[in-house]
């Protein structure tokens, strides 16, 4: 039986983190809950508390601390406050294992702190290794720590891999990875249609249960372009050995294409507790709570080329990765701001991308040498975004 671990989850209350407590819960004798975080759902933060007692939980503000420890009991669980928080549980040296499923680039800091201190990182945080991919990856090969993804797509090509590799894909056998992307909710929308479509309607995926941003970034297909920069550093992947392609029922996960003509597919039903539970037991195999694939009641599957005139964020993706430096990074910030633009209203479906491209037409990439030049390519295209968003919403 394997030892113990201390478990730390980053966005604990978010999808990701409630799957990661669902899988835990079933192996008590594997896993010890030893921190929690979350950003604004403080209430279900002290259920979680409650329920699986982990030495620390990490808020963003003083006044989330006061109305998280209300609700515990005292000296039971130790709440820690912002980044520092994240950070001290990410590399604490008890943890054993970091979920970093913090969404977006408030994710970053604290996931390169578990790297830089060796842990065994779940990495759901997609946005951490687009913004800083050169960084990130120096710090998992020079620290040793043990990285494993957590994407369903990911995850699923590392499941058709040997192993993580060392050196190009072609070295050993391998001629493409195919990121697999179920279309999203607009896979056969109307392109008119598109300019007036609502948030709700953005945000009901046809196959999976995810937040907000994320599901906006599937209807966009900004996801499977975060995925594209995603591969590229995990896999050591170039951008012509990257292909996505649409498959509407999300059973095959992702395939890898060898040499000799090959192909080797992940399938599974669409939950992502699949993939938390391969990672988390990683090299062994746990119950995950996901029922048996039936493929005659699945019946078919599909597959079609993306059409980049419906989804021009696949080209910005392979523009950012072709660009290299900064610009992944500015892809990154510019999303998460007319993402959010569009989410209150204030900026029609279509214009997310317009937004993103305008960002990266005004700045061009730069060389990418350390944390202070992502951070700085970062809040330079956030500002970037509002003004666009500001012009597009004056102009409407």
């Amino acid at each position: 039986m394997s030892r113990m671990q201390n478990l730390t989850i980053l966005g604990a209350t978010g999808s990701i983190g409630l799957n990661t407590l669902d899988v835990a819960a079933r192996h008590p004798q594997r896993f010890r809950i030893f921190a929690l975080s979350a950003n604004e759902r403080i209430d279900a933060l002290a259920d979680l508390c409650l329920r699986h007692k982990p030495r620390y939980a990490v808020v963003a503000h003083a006044d989330q601390a006061r109305a998280l420890g209300a609700r515990l009991d005292a000296g039971a669980t130790q709440i820690l406050i912002g980044a520092q928080g994240l950070e001290q549980v990410s590399a604490h040296p008890e943890t054993d294992c970091v979920m970093a499923a913090i969404v977006g680039a408030a994710g970053l800091a604290p996931t390169l702190a578990a790297a830089r201190a060796g842990k065994k990182l779940l990495l759901a945080n997609k946005e951490a290794l687009v913004m800083a991919g050169p960084i990130f990856m120096d710090a998992v090969r020079t620290h040793r720590a043990t990285l494993l993804p957590i994407d369903s797509e990911h995850n699923a090509i590392f499941q058709c891999l040997p192993s993580f590799l060392a050196g190009d894909l072609g070295s050993h056998g391998v001629r493409r990875v195919l990121l697999t992307a179920s279309g999203g909710p607009f896979r056969e929308t109307d392109l008119a249609r598109l300019q007036s479509v609502t948030p709700d309607e953005a945000c009901a995926h046809p196959n999976w249960v995810m937040g907000r941003k994320i599901s906006v970034d599937s209807a966009t297909m900004m996801n499977k372009a975060l995925e594209i920069i995603e591969a590229h550093w995990l896999f050591g992947a170039t951008p012509e050995q990257i292909q996505v392609v649409i498959h509407p029922q999300s059973v095959v996960h992702s395939m890898v294409e060898y040499a000799d003509g090959s192909v080797i597919a992940q399938l599974g039903n669409p939950d992502m507790r699949t993939p938390i539970a391969h990672a988390l037991a990683y090299p062994e195999r746990i119950e995950a709570g996901v029922g048996s694939l039936d493929l005659s009641r699945v019946g078919r599957l599909d597959f079609a080329q993306p059409d980049f005139v419906r989804f021009p964020a696949l080209r910005l993706g392979y523009r950012a990765l072709e660009e290299g430096g900064t610009s992944p990074a500015t892809l990154n910030a510019a999303n998460e701001i007319a993402v959010a633009a569009f989410l209150e209203r204030r900026l029609p479906f279509l214009a997310i991308t317009a937004v993103i491209e305008a960002v990266m037409n005004e700045m061009r990439p730069r060389p990418l040498a350390s944390l202070d030049d992502v951070l700085e390519a970062d809040a330079a295209a956030r500002r970037h975004a509002a003004l666009q968003v500001a012009a597009m919403a004056a102009r409407a």
